[in-house]
C-alpha cells in the first residue's frame, strides 16, 4: 500500500512526532524515541508502530536506501498548524476568526511586539480584501 497525501489532523502523539522531524529535518525511529524519552516514556515498539501509521496516512515520508529507515515529515508545519487552527475555528468557534483571537488575547497574556505584529498581519488581511 503506497501512502498518500495526508488530509487528517494529527493526533497529539503524531503532533509530538512531527515536531521533533521538523526540528530534525529526519530521523530515525530511535532517534524520535530518544527525543520523547526526555519528557516522557515511550518504547521503541510503540514509536515505530506510530511512525508506520504516519507513514500510511501520509504525513511522513521514509528513506529505506539503508538498513536503518529515516523520516521526515511530509507536510510542512505551517500547512499542519493552519489545518489545526481552521479545524479549530470551524469546531469551537462556530468558523469566527473574531471570537477564536478575542479568546485567545483574553486567555494569554500578548507581549507589546506580538500585539504590534498581529496589527500588522490584520492590515496586511486588509490590503488582500481590496
Amino acid at each position: 500500500m503506497s501512502p498518500r497525501k495526508s488530509t487528517e489532523q494529527p493526533t497529539e502523539g503524531e503532533l509530538e512526532i512531527l515536531q521533533i522531524l521538523w526540528d530534525a529535518g529526519s530521523a530515525t525511529v530511535r532517534e524520535v524515541c530518544e527525543v520523547i524519552n526526555e519528557r516522557r516514556a515511550m518504547g521503541y515498539t510503540t514509536a515505530l508502530k506510530l511512525m508506520q501509521i504516519m507513514f500510511e496516512k501520509g504525513m511522513v515520508i521514509r528513506d529505506e536506501s539503508n538498513r536503518t529507515h529515516r523520516y521526515a515529515a511530509a507536510v510542512s508545519k505551517a500547512e499542519t498548524r493552519a489545518g489545526i487552527v481552521g479545524n479549530m475555528i470551524d469546531k469551537a468557534f462556530g468558523g469566527s476568526a473574531h471570537d477564536l483571537v478575542v479568546s485567545a488575547l483574553g486567555s494569554a497574556r500578548a507581549s507589546d511586539a506580538e500585539l504590534r505584529r498581529i496589527q500588522e498581519l490584520i492590515a496586511e488581511a486588509r490590503k488582500k480584501l481590496k
